[in-house]
């Protein structure tokens, strides 16, 4: 550990600040491997640092979706966004050219990555505790009391025809619950549902205000407890999803494990873990073909796509199993950069025209 400042507009993060200090420690313990973790300060002093490890930068966040596509697109085309962010292409290209290849956590974001010329993506997906998230947990009783919370009422008008979508999203503008709330508010306005929303984050009040205008959107903030979570998760109909910028969409995945069809954006991370099969997608921040997309899932039968959903939970692994292979990864690179060094200088040179 490093004492170091705390991020001034999120002071649930530090920020590392010197990089001396680092490299001292680093100096010491000698790893055979050193991971960059950050796009900005972490990267570089990870990326300074002369020892003999092998380096990986492992890039948990896209800058360009998180900002820029949510804040200019659906009215710009997201290909466009990119363009105009060429600077910052420019800049991470410049920085995982520091490193040995870039870690990222699912197949989508790799081929963006590179499709801009960053260095050799490795994939290593997230995994769930599959223990924990189940269909098992599903419960009849849950599922009444979380419709009554979005103000269906067991004995009220078409109870029994309620539709129950549940959210799980940190409260921030990449999750486009303002799009999301336009959508079910549409919907709504055609069948009895409810929209249940679980989390919390910095625009938390903005949401409670769009949800307060919204007839059957309960906020229901931040679930702490892992079992509950899952229980509720379970008890749901339908997860729907309005963020396109995860590299990995965990939430997306736990849904799958509890036996969710999904609705998500057709890019991102979530959309890694689409398919046709339990999943509607639809463009990112477009009310119109999300509506779309919550009258398209439900128009099919719900017991197949729950479980085609269970059969695609198959492909997604348990905790254990990400670090398996990105540790394996990561041996296999220094193998191949210490055979490197052995070899010859003369094998080294590329071979003449």
């Amino acid at each position: 550990w490093v004492r170091s400042p705390l991020l001034p507009f999120d002071p649930r993060y530090h920020l590392f600040q010197r990089a001396k200090p680092i490299h001292e420690i680093l100096d010491e313990i000698r790893p055979d491997i050193v991971e960059g973790s950050s796009t900005w300060r972490g990267g570089w002093i990870a990326a300074g640092w002369r020892g003999d490890a092998t380096k990986a930068l492992f890039l948990h966040q896209d800058p360009v979706a998180v900002y820029p596509h949510s804040l200019m697109s659906p009215p710009l085309d997201e290909k466009r966004v990119d363009q105009i962010c060429f600077w910052f292409w420019w800049y991470l290209r410049r920085l995982s050219n520091r490193f040995d290849a870039t870690a990222v956590s699912g197949d989508w974001f790799a081929q963006r990555l590179a499709r801009f010329g960053v260095k050799r993506p490795i994939v290593s997906s997230f995994g769930v505790d599959k223990s924990l998230f189940s269909h098992r947990y599903r419960s009849n009783a849950l599922r009444r009391d979380m419709l009554a919370a979005c103000g269906v009422a067991p004995d009220a008008p078409g109870a029994d025809d309620a539709v129950l979508f549940i959210a799980v999203s940190r409260h921030h503008m990449e999750k486009r619950l303002d799009a999301m709330m336009d959508a079910f508010a549409r919907y709504r306005r055609e069948r009895p549902a409810g929209l249940f929303i679980i989390g919390d984050g910095p625009a938390r009040d903005k949401v409670e205000q769009k949800a307060a205008q919204i007839e059957g959107v309960r906020v229901a903030g931040h679930i702490g407890d892992r079992e509950k979570l899952a229980k509720t998760l379970a008890s749901a109909d339908y997860m729907i999803h309005g963020g396109a910028a995860e590299t990995f969409g965990l939430v997306v995945a736990e849904a799958l494990c509890s036996g969710l069809p999904i609705v998500t954006p057709d890019i991102g991370g979530a959309a890694d873990l689409a398919h046709p099969a339990y999943a509607e997608v639809y463009r990112p921040g477009d009310v119109d073909g999300f509506h779309q997309a919550l009258k398209r899932i439900t128009a099919r039968d719900r017991e197949s796509l729950a479980v085609a959903a269970r059969a695609g939970a198959n492909r997604i692994c348990e905790p254990r199993g990400h670090f398996r292979s990105l540790l394996a990864q990561y041996a296999e690179i220094r193998q191949e950069n210490r055979a490197l060094a052995a070899a010859p200088a003369t094998s080294r040179q590329p071979a003449a025209n």
